[in-house]
């Protein structure tokens, strides 16, 4: 609240906000939570962060405070399926630009309540009772991909501890401490094993975080005379929710993601300067290396070792620290991984910028490679 008190400070007379939190379910209304203060119109999704009883009694609040022909008059819906056009139309001017907030705050609810909640993005039916919860789902991932491929416990200690020292450079980062690889590696009090091969280190955060970029069309951008970045592509991708319907040692959804946006843009793979991906566990971002084209299935653990992925390497990934240092607030996750990339493509990265990027890649995913996101962003000045 205090993060959006500050923005809408700053918002011109009759402005837009567009606040998201981690939603439950498929429909997105991208105008819940309109209301008018100072003339600026908030819209809100619900977060399922929040307690129920705390949402009820705001909505309650919103019900009694505002009128219903203000209310109806500022209200749309829109599905998943709705928001590329929603995004298209923006970028082309076709609708006002607008100041998008992620926003998320997971703290002050316990571990088992935030374990209840973030499950809810599995197949309940099947998936519900996995122990360890989201945890367990991605342990049991690591599992059969172990038993495929061998053991990656090296390989996953090394990319947490890549993560890690990333991080530390990070004045925005939750955790700025390089761990190091023997700590990363070796079970014990301080990292335990969590669900299946995943140890503490596997696994992010649970966190508080907001991010805010400005999306617009392109005379906008041009006309604004401040730095500016341009989406090369943007591609979306889903999978089937139960991970019994999948090979769930490949990361399917999210590589046909790469291929439909490495299309779009008219890119390879090899033309990418650095990538921000959804390393909510160690395991996704190994397997999000081959789903990217870096390394043939199976094969990924080469990247870690041989360098390729490290700040200084042939194509960073995670500079910022990613989800595993960084942080990983839900509702925020996607806008600042595009915030990051920006950064390092107009060079304003500080400590965690990379060397002369061109081409930066976002991949964000929701649930188990369920939902699956792929930006290519390029700087336009």
């Amino acid at each position: 609240s205090t993060t959006l008190a500050s923005v809408l400070a700053q918002i011109k007379y009759r402005g837009s906000v567009a606040a998201c939190g981690l939603v439950g379910g498929n429909d997105l209304p991208t105008s819940v939570l309109p209301f008018l203060l100072r003339g600026v119109k908030l819209l809100g999704i619900d977060s399922v962060m929040c307690p129920v009883a705390e949402r009820r009694r705001i909505w309650d609040r919103l019900a009694r405070d505002l009128p219903l022909d203000k209310l109806d008059a500022m209200t749309a819906v829109a599905g998943l399926a709705d928001l590329p056009g929603l995004s298209d139309k923006i970028l082309k001017g076709g609708i006002r630009g607008r100041l998008v907030v992620g926003v998320e705050k997971m703290s002050e609810i316990s571990g088992p309540q935030v374990g209840d909640i973030l499950i809810r993005a599995a197949y309940l039916k099947e998936e519900g009772n996995i122990e360890g919860g989201f945890a367990g789902v991605f342990g049991r991932i690591a599992q059969a991909y172990f038993q495929r491929y061998g053991d990656q416990s090296d390989a996953l200690a090394r990319i947490a501890a890549k993560n890690h020292k990333n991080g530390a450079a990070n004045p925005l980062a939750q955790i700025r401490k390089d761990l190091g690889y023997d700590f990363c590696r070796t079970v014990s009090e301080k990292n335990p094993i969590v669900a299946g091969p995943l140890r503490r280190t596997d696994c992010s955060l649970v966190s508080d975080g907001a991010a805010a970029l400005v999306l617009t069309d392109l005379d906008t951008a041009l006309a604004s005379g401040g730095k500016a970045v341009v989406f090369r592509a943007a591609e979306q991708v889903n999978d089937f929710l139960p991970i019994s319907k999948r090979d769930i040692t490949s990361f399917e959804g999210p590589a046909e993601a790469w291929r439909r946006a490495l299309k779009s843009a008219r890119i390879g793979i090899d033309d990418l300067s650095c990538a921000e991906v959804h390393d909510c566990f160690t395991i996704a971002e190994l397997m999000i290396y081959e789903a990217m084209g870096l390394a043939k299935q199976g094969d990924g653990a080469r990247l870690i070792e041989d360098g390729t992925v490290e700040k200084t390497g042939r194509l960073p990934i995670n500079a910022s620290g990613g989800l595993k240092a960084k942080g990983h607030p839900i509702g925020a996750t996607g806008v600042s991984m595009h915030v990051l990339q920006s950064m390092q493509l107009t060079g304003t990265a500080g400590d965690i910028q990379v060397k002369n990027p061109s081409l930066a890649g976002v991949f964000n995913m929701g649930g188990a490679a369920v939902a699956n996101y792929v930006s290519i962003l390029e700087r336009l000045r």
